[in-house]
């Protein structure tokens, strides 16, 4: 295992734009009182997100937006990162899912002004899970105000955060000082990995009349990257491409004779772990974003406040994705089994000169003994010769493959009415309406897969953060073989309605200061699908692309890949691939290109109420208070029914009634093939219908929250609460597939709609102390006990009546799905800052350590147990340098959403050890970031900004470091602009 030598870390900056007080909604606590100071630069943000910190009743982290320019951020994620227990998942070297306290990114909550805001996702891959998370690459830097993290919860936040909730306010036109002002920001972005430079544009400006009762904002920004990711890795397709055990009763070429001079006998192999296949892979895109924000504020007189804030912003991110890998595996078993179960024109077996099936054999085996992640000892195949035997005509060993995702981008967008109304000097309400959407949308996702020919491969896996070696021989002799075409679009919609009012009566009696209530309703809904074009002819070969390109001179640089290993490889001209789909594919009807079976259509509506007392003694306040909330959910399951028993419908034609299932959807194709010049086929494969569920959930969320002065400068904080989150999509409304019957039973994969959601009782203890202006040192302490954490791949006693087409009759089927477990974490956190005396020097730093344990003894999924950042800072009139290095430990990095039909938590049998299927571990990183500022004049600012200025790999791997499973880099990303402001 890595050993995990974290750094001292540090605290994120307030930083970018001009601060305003936030209003206090639901989501907002009421105790913690946010006052406008006129302050610019490093140091003075710092000052005001020490002093919001200090006065919260919550144990809470703050960012203030004082100075735009003043921190190495592209958009809120990379902020968010730099305090203390937060740590974010990252993709081509840009924050983008933020989790805290070792949890996964699912448990944390992403409200905008108080409310629940919808992204979308760029990745297909991401598009498609059915995860929580709200990504914040849609989110640029320049619209913060303020972010404050809530790590105590209670009652007047709105329920969601199991982890916890952070809060991003944006500005309001009457806070700011001077009645016109604004920023314009002009510069460009500049990528090394592949080497292009893109326009960086952003603007704002700010108006408010004489009287300061009307003002607004409006803000637009454009901004451009262009990326590249080059990866060494074992991804491939076809036989068991991923990690599998060595048999020689089935990889029949693996004799003793075969082994002679290796010192090995063939029943040594027997069990070992060996990589399925080895490959090498880039992606190139862009990064194209574009949006902007208003905000309009109405304040007659001191008694009413109303401000509307809109938002959209729209990601633009096609991307091309190249593939070479080998087929050890495969070669191995005599198989020529090509991408997606694809076989070759003659045969699935590989066949030599003489007609006979050809095995490979294991050649100059290198076998290692790992210690696996739960303490077990396995047996790896390090490195080797994978060869057919000489004189063998080539055989298949390996795919090459490129995927150009047309149309890729995410939308998000919000708008929201937060109005203050003091009825008298006792009574004050407030009410906050809001609408979201959220788009993650692909229009085609198309690639071809070729079959390569050849006489061996050999590999050898380096340590973790080292490129593996790898190569290709015989190659060439014959010509490569296209086996797979694939086309098809995926949209995901995410939208919410909330609205929400509260209330809070100044009581001023003993302890009691002032009671706090409100209500919330929110209804969210959230549809997937994925739709597939029909071809022309069944021969993919017609007008298949001729020409190839080769693949950059410098793939793989930056991966310290080893002397002599192949990192080379051909692609297509995104257009030719555009053109051959154009040319393949037919149009039929919307509701024909349907794929039922993937879809995901779900409606969740939530209800909450809540009371809240604000309490003050002597050197003491706090609150307590109680949420009752009510979580109403709705899925339509698609549920398959048999082939044959509901004739479909063709393209365009009206629907043909069932009357086995009257509800069955005979419009859609589901895959079925609809050539030119063949008849239509009305009866194969399955049509499908929805199984509606309606589950309610009834939750009660107590709290308090004490803050006491030890001395002026000491605070001790102590925290108690039950907090709730709610369940992936997939776990509660994803479809049925993989239908098995044998002397067992019969199972099935499928959701569990009766997952109830997570709950968590959660204690907080800290302690900080502000020595000085801008300097503080923290100590937190926290725990938390997890009930109802999925355990996916069980059977939980669900059953569901289908057709076994083997038995030709209805059986039972029992279903596999979701169940619940327990988890606790328990963790501390340490804080440090302080600037130098009077030197302009100064630094900040954290560190965090969040031990997760799942009850059947499982790493929880994107949990990290430390994370860390340390930076240094100078400042004075004319120049403002800032350097930053935040770290995080390994992780499990499956998708935050685990689909139900996934083995996650299922045991498997390696050479007689049983243990839990192994999870992909992303291995610790550490990335350094710069800034730097020069005032040209009081008016006019240049800034220079350095992402991943270490050009850090991005390691992963299976059991243990043995076991390498992948290794990324994605290049240094620089930033240069020109910003007036007036």
């Amino acid at each position: 295992m890595l050993k995990q030598k974290p750094l001292a870390a540090a605290v994120a900056l307030a930083w970018l734009g001009v601060a305003g007080t936030p209003a206090l909604a639901q989501n907002d606590a009421g105790s913690t009182q946010m006052q406008t100071v006129e302050v610019t630069g490093i140091r003075a943000s710092m000052a005001k997100s020490l002093a919001v910190k200090r006065d919260a009743t919550a144990n809470v982290e703050v960012i203030t937006a004082e100075d735009v320019g003043k921190m190495p951020d592209k958009n809120l994620a990379d902020s968010l990162q730099r305090l203390p227990g937060v740590a974010v998942r990252t993709d081509y070297d840009e924050a983008e899912k933020v989790a805290m306290r070792g949890t996964n990114p699912d448990m944390s909550l992403i409200v905008f002004n108080g409310h629940a805001v919808s992204s979308g996702d760029w990745y297909i891959a991401d598009q498609a899970s059915s995860s929580r998370s709200t990504s914040l690459s849609l989110m640029p830097s320049s619209v913060l105000n303020q972010a404050i993290v809530y790590k105590t919860s209670q009652a007047n936040i709105v329920d969601g955060g199991l982890a916890g909730t952070i809060n991003v306010t944006t500005r309001k036109p009457l806070a700011q000082k001077e009645r016109l002002s604004g920023v314009a920001s002009v510069g460009a972005s500049y990528a090394t990995l592949p080497g292009k430079t893109a326009p960086d544009l952003n603007a704002s400006v700010n108006w408010k009349n004489e009287a300061g009762t009307f003002g607004f904002i409006l803000q637009g920004f454009a901004e451009k990257r262009y990326i590249r990711r080059d990866s060494a890795s074992r991804l491939a397709y076809g036989t068991s491409s991923g990690w599998d055990v060595i048999n020689t009763t089935t990889m029949k070429g693996n004799t003793d004779a075969s082994l002679a001079g290796s010192g090995y006998k063939a029943a040594d192999l027997n069990g070992v772990r060996l990589p399925g296949s080895m490959s090498t892979e880039f992606v190139e895109g862009v990064r194209d974003r574009k949006g902007g924000m208003f905000s309009l504020e109405f304040k007659p007189n001191q008694d009413v406040d109303v401000t509307v804030t809109g938002f959209t912003s729209t990601l633009k991110a096609p991307n091309y994705g190249r593939l070479k890998a080998g087929a050890m595996y495969s070669m191995l078993l005599g198989k020529a089994s090509l991408a997606d179960g694809a076989t070759g024109a003659t045969a699935p077996n590989t066949v030599g000169a003489q007609g006979q099936q050809v095995f490979a054999s294991i050649r100059n085996p290198v076998i290692v003994t790992e210690t696996t992640m739960y303490g077990d000892q396995l047996r790896v195949l390090k490195s080797a010769d994978i060869m057919f035997p000489d004189g063998t005509p080539p055989q298949y060993i390996g795919n090459s493959e490129g995927f150009y995702r047309q149309g890729a981008r995410a939308t998000s967008s919000f708008l929201d009415l937060d109005g203050k109304w003091r009825v008298n000097q006792d009574l004050t309400l407030r009410t906050l309406l809001s609408t979201t959407r959220g788009v993650g949308k692909t229009d085609y996702d198309q690639g071809l897969t070729y079959a390569s020919f050849g006489t061996g491969v050999s590999y050898a896996l380096a340590g973790v953060d080292n490129a593996p070696y790898v190569k290709y021989y015989g190659t060439g002799a014959r010509p490569d073989q296209l086996v797979v075409r694939t086309i098809s679009g995926l949209k995901t919609t995410d939208r919410e309605t909330s609205g929400q009012v509260d209330g809070e009566w100044r009581v001023d009696k003993g302890w009691v200061q002032s009671v706090e209530g409100g209500v919330r309703y929110a209804d969210h809904h959230r549809d997937s699908a994925r739709r597939y074009p029909a071809y022309h002819n069944r021969d993919i070969t017609i007008g298949a692309p001729t020409g190839t390109i080769p693949w950059p001179s410098d793939f793989g640089a930056g991966l310290d890949g080893p002397a002599g290993w192949d990192n080379t490889g051909y692609t297509f001209d995104p257009a030719v691939l555009m053109a051959y789909f154009q040319g393949a594919t037919k149009a039929t009807s919307d509701q024909y290109e349907r794929r039922i079976a993937s879809e995901l259509h779900m409606r969740e509506r939530q209800g909450a109420a809540y009371v809240m007392a604000n309490l003050e003694g002597e050197r003491w306040s706090g609150n307590v208070g109680l949420r009752f909330v009510q979580t109403r959910i709705n899925a339509d399951i698609p549920t398959p029914i048999p082939a044959g028993v509901c004739l479909r419908a063709a393209p365009g034609q009206p629907a043909i009634p069932c009357a086995a299932y009257p509800d069955a959807i005979t419009t859609s194709g589901d895959l079925q093939p609809v050539y030119d010049n063949e008849p239509f086929k009305n009866n194969t494969g399955n049509t499908y219908y929805f199984i509606k569920t309606d589950r309610r959930f009834n939750n009660w969320l107590p709290s308090m929250n004490v803050r006491y002065e030890l001395t002026k400068d000491q605070i001790l904080r102590f925290g108690a609460s039950r907090t709730v989150g709610r369940q992936n999509y997939n776990l509660l409304g994803a479809g049925f597939g993989s239908p098995t019957c044998d002397a067992q039973g019969c199972r099935v994969t499928g959701p569990n709609p009766d997952i109830k959601p997570l709950t968590s009782d959660n204690l907080d203890a800290s302690w900080a102390w502000y020595f000085s202006r801008r300097s503080m040192v923290g100590v937190d302490l926290f725990y938390s006990r997890i009930q109802g954490y999925a355990k996916t791949g069980t059977t939980g006693g669900a059953t569901i009546d289908l057709w076994d087409s083997a038995a030709q009759a209805m059986k039972t089927y029992t279903v596999q799905t979701s169940e619940q477990q327990g988890a606790h974490i328990a963790g501390l956190e340490l804080s440090y800052e302080q600037p130098f005396g009077t030197t302009g020097f100064g630094f900040t730093s954290n560190i965090s350590r969040a031990h997760t344990k799942v009850d059947d003894g499982r790493p929880m999924v994107g949990a990290s147990e430390w994370a860390a950042n340390l930076g240094g800072y100078f400042e004075n009139d004319k120049v403002s340098l800032r350097l930053v290095a935040n770290y995080r430990s390994e992780y499990v990095n499956s998708s935050t959403a685990p689909a139900p039909t996934a083995n996650s938590q299922g045991l498997y049998s390696v050479n007689g050890v049983l243990m839990p299927t192994a999870p992909t571990m992303a291995a610790p990183v550490t990335t350094l970031a710069f800034n730097a500022s020069v005032n040209l004049t009081p008016q006019l600012l240049l800034t220079f900004d350095a992402t991943n200025l270490t050009n850090a790999k991005r390691a992963y791997y299976r059991y243990s470091e043995e076991e390498q499973q992948k290794l990324d880099v994605s290049g240094r990303q620089f930033y240069v602009n020109l910003k007036y402001r007036f």
